[in-house]
């Protein structure tokens, strides 16, 4: 699994539109009208909901987002046009002015919600020429094709824009609504939640089960294949020729499933936009899910945290580990923000006087990476005798360290060509260098814009002289 190119991504996304509202204020009295709480209000924050989350979560992760839908000629909509504008999604609304704009007002005191006020018209009566007319439109530069059933009214004639899709050769993912899936026929893929699968196929007591049901639907609808979200227990992906795929849930902690369903079906879309295979493409939307739901509230998930998450399902996250390896886990880091921080040495005998240079280093950063000499480069540089411990003894040791984080063998006088590679924020030597020009890898560094910075050694600590004491008895 590698992390896609998301600009290559272009979606469209049909679906009913929402703006969520929030109130939030303090309460401490009842009200004399009647036995309710009086809630003082303090902050208003207005966000995009419904098939508008969707769209938030492709613009996060950098792809090209054309949302379509319908809204109201009223204040609300406005917003939520302003909301879509300032997130970088190209919306596509039709306006209708004798409906509202289906908007959601959640009034919250003390961390819990009192209320929620729901205005909404709906707009299934609506006859569907027009938006199927400027859908078909946006087909032309579009990749993959999301349906966003809130069962609002849009997607009433669902059935239009899975015929206007298939009719180019575009991939439809549908995340679906109701107990009825018989209007979804001919999708390329549903996205259904258990709950939501088993109101249709019925109760499944395991994994068979699933796959049994699963694959009767996708040949009774002529679906091109099926994605069972799960919960703690994963997600399963059915294919009428591949099979079933099971993937177990990547959370940590649960803190909020709000919105996992929409960046599932978003990475999804994401993905297979930018070119992977399906399967990979669950198998990044369900290390997406992973991470969201370790979010409070409603969010977006970043192609920095993917990277991150793949790269964690494929490399150590600390310890010994080669230098082609390591360069690709540093990458997301950086992206994410993370300070790089290398040092290097012979650490022959780890001795007080290392740990604690070490504990200074990795205070400079987020990260601290150890370069260690191989034995015949300590041999060169100490002479015969030395290393009295073998290199992969040295490393383990540095590894068991709390303050670091990965550690890195070089067999060269000096590390010059492995600083030079990893770019480090921050390149730490201890001793007493009065000249920076004299520490390998100086130049690579700054010239990438890092700092070099000398640390003092410890008194009274050195590992020739712990030599010599033991040898003298």
């Amino acid at each position: 699994m590698i992390l896609p190119d998301f600009s290559l991504a272009r979606v469209v996304v049909v679906g009913d539109l929402m703006l969520d509202r929030y109130w939030f204020g303090g309460t401490s009295r009842i009200s004399p009208e009647a036995p309710v709480p009086v809630v003082r209000v303090e902050n208003v924050e207005e966000r995009i909901g419904g098939a508008g989350n969707v769209a938030l979560n492709l613009a996060a992760l950098g792809g090209t987002v054309d949302l379509l839908g319908y809204a109201g000629e009223d204040e609300a909509a406005d917003v939520l046009a302003s909301l879509l504008t300032a997130a970088g999604i190209r919306s596509h609304i039709e306006r209708v002015p004798t409906a509202a704009t289906v908007t959601k007002l959640r009034i919250i005191s003390r961390q819990q919600q009192l209320i929620r006020l729901d205005f909404e018209g709906g707009f299934g009566h609506l006859d569907p020429a027009v938006l199927v007319a400027r859908f078909r439109a946006l087909l032309a530069e579009a990749g993959v094709v999301v349906l966003s059933d809130y069962a609002k009214g849009t997607l009433a004639s669902v059935h239009e824009f899975i015929a206007a899709a298939r009719c180019v050769g575009i991939p439809v993912l549908v995340d679906p609504k109701g107990r009825d899936f018989e209007c979804y026929r001919g999708a390329s893929l549903l996205t259904p939640n258990l709950a939501e699968f088993e109101a249709v196929v019925g109760a499944c007591r395991d994994d068979a089960a699933i796959e049994r049901k699963g694959l009767e639907l996708i040949a009774g609808l002529d679906l091109g294949a099926l994605l069972v979200t799960r919960g703690e227990h994963g997600m399963s992906l059915l294919e009428p020729a591949g099979g079933a795929l099971h993937l177990p849930a990547h959370a940590k902690e649960v803190y909020d499933v709000t919105g996992a369903g929409d960046t599932v079906i978003s990475v999804l879309a994401a993905a297979l936009a930018a070119g992977r295979p399906l399967p990979e493409a669950v198998a990044l939307a369900n290390l997406a899910a992973g991470i969201v739901v370790g979010k409070l509230g409603t969010a977006a998930v970043s192609p920095e945290e993917l990277a991150i998450a793949i790269h964690g399902q494929r490399a150590p996250s600390r310890g010994a580990i080669k230098l082609a390896e390591l360069l690709d886990v540093l990458d997301p880091l950086r992206r994410a923000g993370e300070r790089i921080v290398v040092t290097n040495g012979c650490f022959d005998l780890l001795h007080p006087g290392h740990v604690h240079y070490l504990e200074q280093a990795r205070a400079l950063g987020d990260r601290l990476i150890v370069l260690v000499n191989g034995d015949d480069s300590v041999r060169r540089l100490k002479g015969a005798g030395r290393p009295v411990n073998p290199l992969a003894h040295r490393m383990a040791m540095l590894a068991a360290l709390e303050s670091v984080d990965w550690v890195v063998a070089f067999e060269g006088d000096t590390p010059r060509d492995e600083i030079c590679a990893i770019r480090p924020d921050v390149l730490v030597k201890g001793g007493d260098y009065r000249d920076i020009a004299a520490i390998a890898g100086h130049d690579c560094v700054l010239a990438a814009g890092g700092e070099v910075r000398v640390l003092d050694f410890v008194d009274g600590h050195s590992t020739t002289r712990l030599i010599e004491t033991i040898r003298n008895g």
